[in-house]
């Protein structure tokens, strides 16, 4: 068994047409396919079905480029916002020590003292 055995060559370039009676009782008849035809259909259906898959794979890659993208900007503003959020914090205890240092420079001087005005007057 070096090769396909004739009828099996047969069953490949010929269709079987059985008739509506006596389909037990009649002898195999074999009728030449018609080779050209079909492929031409074929390519014509697969190219047609290539062009389709390839613009669905072309909006899927770009949709997932756009996706990929706008990832990668909403994990760069959420960096953006913890920093702000930590300089806020900085700038508000900031404040407050600025704040504490100058109520005890005024309460240290005098010329922000509040002074009696009636015993000045006198």
């Amino acid at each position: 068994m070096d090769g396909p055995s004739q009828e099996e060559e047969e069953d490949s370039t010929f269709t079987n047409i059985p008739l509506a009676d006596d389909v037990d009782q009649l002898p195999r008849i074999l009728y030449p396919r018609s080779k050209s035809l079909l492929p031409k259909m074929m390519n014509a259906d697969m190219d047609a079905v290539d062009a389709e898959n390839q613009v669905e794979l072309e909006e899927k890659t770009r949709l997932i480029n756009q996706v990929l993208e706008l990832q990668h900007t909403l994990e760069d503003l959420s960096a953006r916002v913890d920093a702000v959020k930590e300089e806020n914090l900085k700038l508000k205890s900031e404040n407050q020590v600025l704040g504490q240092y100058i109520e005890n420079l005024m309460s240290a001087s005098s010329v922000f003292q509040t002074t009696d005005t009636k015993s000045k007057r006198k």
